[in-house]
């Protein structure tokens, strides 16, 4: 039986809502824009959600704790009942204004989530915009 595919990804909605390339069409789409935007701060702005100081900021200025929180609940359903039932594929996306702080946090958080409460899957993050950036900013 092959491994569930996860794909996790970070996005602009101002670029749209990355393509499901799978065939299998869908998945989850998560708005990250209902949190409190970093990026508005002028300390932040040219971070990124794998810098510590955005990374604080979100955790403990915003309401994104909960956010993640109940993401992951939903995941989890959806997750296990894929692997039990030999599914392949599955897209997770959040999406930001710009792709840079919010949704990168967010995709990495459930990101590293699923790798490590799920080994049985194959996790894939990527980060669109910061990508088409060649973009480097380890965690």
């Amino acid at each position: 039986m092959s491994k569930l595919n996860i794909n996790v990804r970070s996005f602009s909605y101002r670029k749209g809502i990355p393509e499901d390339k799978s065939g299998n069409g869908g998945g989850f789409v998560f708005d990250c824009r209902g949190i409190l935007n970093p990026g508005r701060i002028d300390e932040y702005k040219t971070q990124t959600g794998r810098d510590e100081g955005v990374q604080k900021f979100l955790l403990e200025k915003t309401k994104m704790p909960q956010f993640l929180a109940s993401i992951k609940e939903i995941l989890d359903i959806t997750v296990e009942d894929y692997i039990k039932r030999g599914f392949t594929n599955l897209e997770i996306n959040f999406g930001c204004t710009g792709g840079q702080h919010r949704s990168v946090f967010a995709a990495d958080s459930v990101g590293d989530y699923l790798k490590e409460k799920y080994s049985e899957a194959e996790v894939n993050i990527h980060h669109v915009v910061q990508e088409e950036k060649n973009w480097i900013n380890e965690i």
